[in-house]
């Protein structure tokens, strides 16, 4: 398993009764999480000091309780700098598994600028800019794409807390598809790719992604993007039932058989400072180049 055991800002404390206890910051929360299947093991005291607890619905959805939580408030992993405030469907605008990625990639990029060759990034479905803070700051060009426009806006502020609004990142309002056609069209090239795409979603002009139907026949798009000397490709998911060997499959298909390199594909996960376990988060699939 791919684990993100690096941060100081964020922690699992528990995970019990179909829900995890996180430590953001200084604030106490408790979210739902699927993952979270077995009752009566609170073993963490912090179950009841909670800044905000998401209550789930029988009718699907949810709604927040809060007792002493901020409208916003910030995190830090590294140098970057996240701005969080709690969503009506139980995010806080981060998923911090996320940050193995980052480290991952940070990595090859400084690798390759120190030799001194540049590298674009592109990063579709980017959300509230994780990767793309992470890329910047390890010296990457990058394309920030996403229909949302305020997720758009808030990666910016991100991008600003973190001291990072001279670097080279382009910020793209745009369904990630047409987006990549368009590039295409253009012969834009780019020398990583990362994707993060939804089980189910709409574009701006209401276009419908269904991920079963269309992550395939996206990949093989944006291979058509990639560059002459390709650094990585990195896929992630979060949809239930998509194996880890699914993106390795769909790497190998698409990208080892055009441009050899290797590939690595894994649950990624937090640690749970109260039980030593570790909660899956999702799977990635990452291409690299040798």
């Amino acid at each position: 398993m791919i684990l993100a055991d690096q941060w100081k800002d964020y922690e699992i404390l528990d995970c019990s009764d179909g829900d995890k206890l996180e430590r953001w910051g200084k604030y106490i929360l408790r979210r739902p999480d699927p993952q979270v299947i077995w009752q009566d093991v609170q073993k963490a005291p912090e179950w009841k000091k909670l800044n905000a607890h998401y209550h789930r619905s029988q009718k699907g959805g949810g709604e927040w309780e809060f007792f002493d939580l901020p409208e916003e408030w910030q995190i830090r992993y590294g140098s970057l700098r996240f701005n969080l405030k709690p969503f009506s469907f139980k995010h806080t605008g981060l998923f911090p598994e996320q940050a193995a990625n980052w480290d991952w990639f940070s990595e090859l990029i400084r690798a390759r600028v120190s030799r001194g060759k540049p590298v674009k990034v592109l990063n579709l479905f980017a959300y509230t800019g994780g990767a793309t803070l992470s890329a910047a700051a390890a010296g990457a060009s990058v394309t920030h794409v996403d229909a949302s426009k305020g997720m758009v806006g808030w990666a910016k502020e991100n991008a600003e807390a973190s001291g990072l609004s001279d670097r080279p990142i382009r910020w793209l309002v745009d369904d990630c598809q047409k987006f990549v056609e368009r590039e295409i069209r253009r012969g834009n090239r780019y020398d990583a790719i990362i994707m993060d795409p939804p089980s189910y979603g709409r574009g701006p002009k209401g276009e419908i992604w269904k991920i079963e139907d269309m992550f395939h026949p996206f990949l093989k798009l944006c291979v058509q993007l990639l560059s002459d000397d390709p650094l990585f490709v990195l896929l992630n998911s979060y949809t239930t039932g998509f194996a880890p060997a699914v993106l390795s499959y769909l790497l190998g298909i698409e990208v080892q058989s055009r441009f050899g390199g290797s590939i690595e594909a894994s649950e990624i996960g937090l640690p749970v400072r109260e039980t030593g376990l570790v909660l899956p988060c999702g799977s990635s699939g990452r291409w690299t180049a040798d």
